[in-house]
């Protein structure tokens, strides 16, 4: 999900997508790590590939923020692969390293971003259309829009070429020592306990560290050097103090933060900083994985490794090349083209998950809501054996009980209401004289009434 989630503003990517949320993983498995210890071997393996993967995959993009995604996604699998030799304060000090110059790399591209948008504005309020492409398609996180940039922002050039230096594993730069550490433990973890896990997953790490180099100068190469291949660039400007000074703080950060933890073995600074390094605060239990004196023969393999890739990376995107992209020299080239596909469409995962996960996902959903919910519980269950047997005894206590026995009865009350009142209103003829009777019959009947105790006591009855 991190490379659809750099549509989001750009300090947030430096924020959350490089130094906190994303890395939070990593810090909870190196927390948790005596649940996952019967796991190790897998989970450098899993890290290893995921580092080599990613890699490979942000050699084929275009987006700018989505090569640092995925180059996010590798340095994971380094943290990851690290704390599955063992090395927990190596993951730690990758995830410190990595969290500085991740974020002035974010940054940076955010700057970038800046001016190009500026650049394109500018055109648009002079009037102005670029002869190389059309301006309804402009990106101005396409790389590809972008170059010679380091002639119009130098500040976002050079404090993005100390991030992209960092990344690679360029000594002194602090993730040559984080970079450095990992591979150490993980090579150590081969042949000093003999795990098969450890070889592989330090050859996977060495191989997804030269993609590192490579693809980062690739993206250098095609950000600023050569001539600009769109008007936007050429008039694209500086940022302001406002955005350059945290480049320039991040950069210094990238630059000197690695000492922190600078291997006891190391010339000088090995004996000023080695007693007070990053491992050092730790529990012994986490700091000592596979601590060893400084290995210069590993350390000059590793530096070699990068120069070469970032060396390559410069002779295919040099300026007569980046003059003329599109196509990518990988992309033109018969022997790497496929590859180049493959990367540029991220190894198909999105097509695989869509294929073998969503599709599948959506038809089993359709089944449960078509033919489980609707079919057998909504018809079968809710109507036939529920709502039908409900309507049926409804309907006998509407109509024999209901309407025959209780209607019926309260009916044949007011019928017999209505028949006695009609004999009682015949009473009432509205003749005065038939009033005048019924007066004198009421009072003859009120006198007998009274006069009848008298008249029984007289006649002695």
């Amino acid at each position: 999900w991190l490379p659809d989630a750099m549509e989001g503003p750009t300090p947030v990517s430096a924020l959350i997508h490089a130094a906190t949320m994303v890395t939070a993983g990593v810090y909870m498995i190196a927390r948790c790590g005596t649940l996952f210890v019967g796991n190790t071997a897998a989970m450098a393996l899993i890290g290893g590939t995921t580092a080599l993967v990613a890699g490979f995959i942000a050699v084929g993009q275009w987006d700018i923020k989505k090569v640092l995604a995925y180059s996010t996604v590798s340095q994971l699998g380094f943290m990851v692969a690290a704390v599955g030799v063992g090395a927990y304060g190596a993951a730690m000090f990758h995830l410190v390293t990595h969290a500085c110059f991740k974020a002035l790399l974010f940054l940076g591209s955010g700057s970038v971003i800046h001016g190009m948008e500026h650049g394109h504005h500018h055109l648009a309020h002079e009037g102005h259309r670029h002869d190389h492409g059309d301006d309804d398609h402009f990106d101005a996180q396409d790389m590809r829009y972008m170059g010679g940039l380091r002639r119009r922002m130098p500040i976002t050039y050079w404090t993005y070429l100390f991030g992209t230096l960092a990344l690679a594993g360029i000594i002194p730069f602090s993730g040559f020592w984080s970079k450095y550490d990992i591979l150490l433990d993980s090579i150590k973890s081969g042949v000093d306990d003999g795990r098969l896990g450890g070889y592989v997953a330090f050859a996977l790490l060495l191989t997804a560290a030269v993609f590192t180099a490579f693809y980062m100068w690739r993206q250098v190469s095609l950000i600023f050097f050569g001539e600009p291949r769109h008007a936007a660039a050429e008039h694209a400007e500086e940022s302001g103090s406002l955005m350059t000074t945290p480049l320039l703080i991040l950069a210094g950060l990238s630059l000197l933060i690695g000492f922190i933890n600078v291997p006891s073995g190391f010339p000088i600074l090995g004996w000023l900083f080695g007693e007070h390094s990053f491992t050092s605060f730790l529990e012994h239990s986490v700091a000592y994985a596979h601590a060893g004196s400084f290995n210069f023969l590993l350390a000059a393999l590793a530096v070699t490794l990068a120069l070469a890739a970032i060396y390559q990376a410069r002779q295919l995107y040099n300026d007569r090349v980046l003059a003329q992209i599109p196509p990518d020299p990988l992309q033109a080239n018969e022997q790497t083209a496929p590859a180049f596909a493959l990367a540029n469409a991220k190894l198909y995962w999105d097509e695989f998950y869509f294929k073998y996960l969503i599709w599948p996902y959506r038809r089993a959903a359709y089944w449960l809501a078509e033919e489980l919910d609707w079919r057998f519980w909504h018809d079968f269950v809710h109507h036939r054996l529920i709502r039908d047997p409900f309507n049926r005894a409804t309907e006998f206590l509407t109509q024999p009980v209901d309407k025959g026995i209780i209607d019926r009865a309260f009916n044949r009350v007011g019928e017999l209401t209505r028949d006695l009142s009609a004999r009682v209103r015949t009473i009432q003829t509205g003749y005065v004289r038939t009033y005048a009777l019924s007066v004198l019959l009421g009072a003859l009947l009120v006198m007998v009434l009274i006069l009848f105790p008298v008249i029984r006591e007289l006649l002695g009855i």
